[in-house]
């Protein structure tokens, strides 16, 4: 599966992004997708993911209650709202596939990565 990350940005503290990341290939529906993040010098880190059906979410307890992954299987795409940004949600931002869960948080050998896509919160 390839996948394109987009909806980047430089956005004020206090406001809102939309990232969108769009899949090809076969069998998106087959495949967890979640998103990560990297900040220079430090790991990638794990924000999010989604089921299969959409049905199950997952997120790291610091973006609780202000990320919110969806997909559509329909259009093979999967979004990442981001709400309340904050200076420190400033990263590049990457989108992933995996075959589970479990595989999406500890296996990173089965994921499939987009390119990265920055986002940039000012003060």
């Amino acid at each position: 599966v390839q996948l394109q990350a987009s909806g980047g940005g430089l956005v004020q503290a206090g406001g809102s992004l939309n990232l969108s990341c769009a899949a090809s290939g076969r069998s998106f529906s087959s495949y967890y997708m979640g998103w990560f993040r990297q900040t220079p010098g430090k790991e990638r880190e794990f924000v999010g993911a989604i089921g299969w059906s959409g049905g199950s979410e997952f997120y790291v307890d610091s973006v609780k209650g202000r990320f919110t992954i969806a997909r559509d299987n329909a259009k093979t795409t999967v979004y990442l709202q981001i709400n309340s940004l904050k200076p420190e949600d400033t990263a590049v931002y990457y989108c992933a596939a995996a075959p589970s869960i479990m595989s999406m948080q500890y296996y990173p050998s089965l994921i499939y990565w987009g390119q990265g896509t920055l986002v940039t919160v000012s003060s």
